[in-house]
C-alpha cells in the first residue's frame, strides 16, 4: 500500500527549527553590529529582511513574526545610533522592513492553513484507501501473500486499480481489477466492484457466478450513473477472479480482459493464458454462462504474480515499455514480499519515479500441500 504521508507538522515550530533558528538570529546580530560600526553613509539595514524570510522557510507564522519583530527592533536601534529615528532614510527602512515582515508572516500563516487542510484531505484519502483497498493478510491458510499499490497521482493515494480477497470453502478467492479511466468516477467504480465482491463472499457463488455478479454490479452502476450524467462516458473494468485451492495443487481462474498472471516455477516464468477470455466487466448485463473458469497447476514452491496494466504499459525515457516477464525471469527473489518490493523499486527506477497509471502488484505462494497436477481446461 502506498501510505507515505503523515499529518502536517505544527504550524508554529517545524522539525529542525531549533537549529535552523540560529541562522536568522545570526543575520540580525551580524547586520546590526556591522551597521552600527560602519560610517553613517553606509546602510546595511535592508539585509535584515533576510531574517524573517529565511525563518518562514522552516517555521510557522508565530516564530516568523517574532523574528520579523526582532529585525525591526534591530533596525530601530541602528537608526537611533545613526542620526536618529526621525530621519527620512531610517523611517523608510523601518517602514519597509515592517511591511515585508508582516507580509512574510501572513504568507506563512496562509500556507500553514492550506497545509492543515491538505493534511486533513490526505487523512481522509488514507482512510478511504484502507477501506477501499484493504491490506492483504500475509498468510491465508497455506498461502503467503504480499501486495503493493502505487497510485499515479501521489497526492491522491488511491485510484482505479483494485484488489480484494475473501475466504471460500477450501479456497482463497481473489479479484484484481483495473477500472477504465481515472479520477473520482474510477474510484467510485472500484468501490462498487469491491463492495459487490466482499458482500457476496458468504453466498458461495461459483467462480463464473461471481464474475457475472460483479459484471452486473458494474453494469448497473454505470447505467444508473449515466442516466443522471449530462456527459455520459463508457465505463468497464478488466479483472481476474480466481480461486486458489487449499487442499489441491491448482487454481481456477476467470479472466475478464485482464493481463494474464505470471507463474514462476523452478526458474521458469510463463503467463497463465486462458483459452476464452471474457469481456471486461460492465460491458452489458452478463449471465453466469458467459464466463468459463479454467484451471492451472499451482504447487508448493510455485509463485503467482498478479498485476494491473499500469506495470506493463509503463515506459522509460525512451518510450520503451517495461518488460515484466523478462524482469521477473532475471530476478532471484522468490519470497512474495521480496519479489513485490524488488519489482516496485525496479519499476519506479525504470520510469524515473513518475507513473502514468496506477499499479497493483500481488505475489502469492503455496507453502505446503499435495504434489502438482497437470493443467486442464
Amino acid at each position: 500500500m502506498r501510505l507515505r504521508h503523515g499529518p502536517a507538522p505544527p504550524a508554529g515550530f517545524r522539525r529542525g527549527s531549533p537549529g535552523l533558528l540560529i541562522v536568522p538570529l545570526a543575520i540580525i546580530v551580524a547586520v546590526t553590529v556591522v551597521d552600527i560600526n560602519s560610517p553613517t553613509s553606509i546602510h546595511l539595514g535592508p539585509f535584515l529582511v533576510a531574517a524573517p524570510a529565511i525563518t518562514a522557510s522552516f517555521a510557522g507564522p508565530g516564530l516568523t513574526g517574532a523574528v520579523g519583530a526582532l529585525a525591526v527592533a534591530a533596525q530601530i536601534l541602528v537608526a537611533v545610533l545613526h542620526g536618529g529615528l526621525m530621519t527620512p532614510n531610517h523611517q523608510a527602512q523601518v517602514a519597509a522592513l515592517l511591511v515585508i515582515s508582516v507580509l512574510v508572516t501572513v504568507f506563512r500563516y496562509v500556507q500553514d492553513r492550506h497545509q492543515r487542510r491538505f493534511s486533513q484531505v490526505q487523512s481522509v484519502a488514507v482512510a478511504a484507501q484502507q477501506v477501499l483497498v484493504r491490506p492483504l493478510p500475509e498468510r491465508l491458510g497455506p498461502l503467503r501473500i504480499a501486495a503493493t499499490y502505487l497510485a499515479a497521482d501521489a497526492e491522491a493515494l488511491i485510484g482505479g486499480d483494485l484488489y480484494a480477497v475473501a475466504p471460500t470453502p477450501g479456497a482463497t478467492r481473489l479479484v484484481v481489477g483495473d477500472v477504465r479511466g481515472k479520477g473520482l468516477s474510477a474510484i467510485g467504480e472500484a468501490a462498487v466492484l469491491i463492495g459487490a465482491f466482499q458482500g457476496s463472499a458468504y453466498r458461495n457463488l461459483s467462480l463464473p457466478g461471481m464474475a457475472a455478479h460483479l459484471g452486473n454490479s458494474v453494469h448497473w452502476n454505470t447505467a444508473h450513473r449515466t442516466a443522471a450524467d449530462p456527459e455520459p462516458t463508457e465505463s468497464f473494468v478488466t479483472a481476474l477472479v480466481l480461486d486458489v485451492h487449499h487442499d489441491e495443487p491448482f487454481l481456477t481462474m476467470v479472466n475478464c480482459g485482464h493481463p494474464p498472471p505470471l507463474l514462476l516455477r523452478e526458474g521458469t516464468v510463463r503467463p497463465l493464458e486462458v483459452g476464452d477470455p471474457a469481456l471486461p466487466l460492465g460491458i452489458g448485463a452478463p449471465a453466469e454462462g458467459d464466463y468459463q473458469a479454467e484451471t492451472f497447476g499451482f504447487a508448493p514452491g510455485d509463485l503467482l504474480l498478479l498485476y494491473t496494466d499500469g506495470v506493463i504499459e509503463a515506459r522509460d525515457a525512451t518510450g520503451a515499455f517495461y518488460r515484466l516477464t523478462d524482469r521477473v525471469a532475471v530476478c532471484t527473489e522468490r519470497d512474495p514480499g521480496a519479489l513485490v518490493a524488488h519489482l516496485r523499486d525496479d519499476l519506479l527506477a525504470y520510469v524515473g519515479g513518475t507513473l502514468s497509471d496506477d499499479v497493483v502488484l500481488i505475489a502469492l505462494t503455496r507453502t505446503d500441500g499435495p504434489e502438482p497436477r497437470a493443467d486442464h481446461p
